[in-house]
């Protein structure tokens, strides 16, 4: 047998050299065909690979290889979040145009199957990918960051010298939700918190809004996680309270778990707006529906999408090796779900 285990007739294949060297196959393509985004220490690896094994790739597979798929992977957390979707049309119109077909993954549904979602974008070729919103495979997305151009779109993990982020701004526009609350009288106001470094700068710009109000002692934090199941939950734990000690407002992470909270207000009994008033992030679809009327952050979704797909296109043509940081200004977008404070 050879080192590779293989009988000793058998051809050595792109997979042993990426076994070997310790990195995936679409890395071993990448340095064959000399692409520029692989880092110095793994092209090392795969070459080193490949002289130790005597690896030859075939003349026609070289040549499949030297040829870009045209294809970019559209990575989002969970597809049932409405909030994807004119981010994903921003994103798609802008690769579109520029000839790229567009490959979408979700990874709920991928852990459920017991799948990781960024490989299954990668063993496709992808040349490019776009993360959307917060992402549970941030680990994965570092391995692969020096070798695959990636852009993080409306999230801020993982933070990676090579990954440029185009994002809305969450301080200012947490900042603006709830100034707007509190010039509706109300003073008892909670911020169900989110995941990640998104929700750390939301609830930044809650507290200094409530700190210029004079208002600091009576802020509220409460975890409320990006889902409505999540919020359901932590809303139940605020609106349990004696009505005269209960928050009059609540400023949720984003309109999903914003949902949660009218769905327990409305079990309680609680007259949206007259006894509560409820503010989401997102300004999703969801929240324009008359039935919901959800007073919303806007963060500028569709121009997100353009200008991450913008950026990626760049990367892909001429790598950059400096991060890129953008940030979409805000807009409250106003609807019934907020009211002037109970006596």
């Amino acid at each position: 047998m050879s080192d590779t285990g293989k009988p000793p007739s058998a051809p050595v294949t792109i997979r042993d050299v990426a076994e070997r060297a310790g990195v995936s196959k679409s890395l071993v393509s990448l340095v064959l065909r000399d692409a520029p985004h692989v880092s110095d220490s793994r092209r090392a690896a795969v070459l080193a690979a490949i002289a130790e094994l005597g690896y030859r790739p075939n003349a026609h597979a070289r040549g499949l290889s030297q040829t870009k798929t045209h294809t970019v992977g559209l990575l989002v957390n969970d597809l049932r979040n409405p909030w994807f979707v004119e981010l994903l049309e921003g994103a798609s119109a802008t690769l579109h145009a520029a000839g790229y077909a567009t490959l979408l993954a979700d990874s709920r549904t991928d852990q459920r199957i017991g799948r990781r979602s960024l490989d299954a974008l990668t063993q496709q070729g992808v040349d490019g990918i776009i993360v959307i919103g917060t992402t549970s495979e941030t680990a994965a997305i570092a391995k692969i960051a020096d070798d695959v151009p990636i852009v993080l779109a409306g999230t801020l993990d993982p933070d990676l010298p090579s990954v440029d982020i185009v994002t809305n701004d969450d301080e200012a526009g947490a900042h603006q939700v709830t100034r707007h609350l509190l010039d509706l009288g109300h003073t008892r106001i909670a911020y169900l918190r989110g995941p990640g470094r998104i929700s750390e700068l939301r609830e930044q710009g809650f507290l200094r809004a409530m700190a210029e109000a004079g208002t600091a002692s009576t802020a509220v934090l409460e975890a409320g996680g990006m889902s409505e199941e999540s919020a359901h939950a932590a809303a139940g734990r605020l609106l349990a309270a004696p009505a005269r000690e209960r928050v009059t407002a609540i400023f949720a992470f984003n309109d999903a778990s914003a949902i949660g909270v009218l769905s327990v207000a409305h079990t309680l009994g609680l007259r949206v707006p007259t006894d509560l008033s409820v503010a989401g992030y997102d300004n999703s679809p969801l929240a324009q529906f008359q039935v919901v009327s959800l007073t919303s952050v806007d963060t500028g979704n569709f121009a997100i999408g353009v200008q991450a797909g913008t950026l990626l296109l760049e990367r892909m043509q001429h790598p950059v090796q400096l991060q890129r940081v953008q940030r979409v200004a805000t807009s409250l977008a106003v609807r019934g779900s907020t009211g002037t404070a109970p006596a």
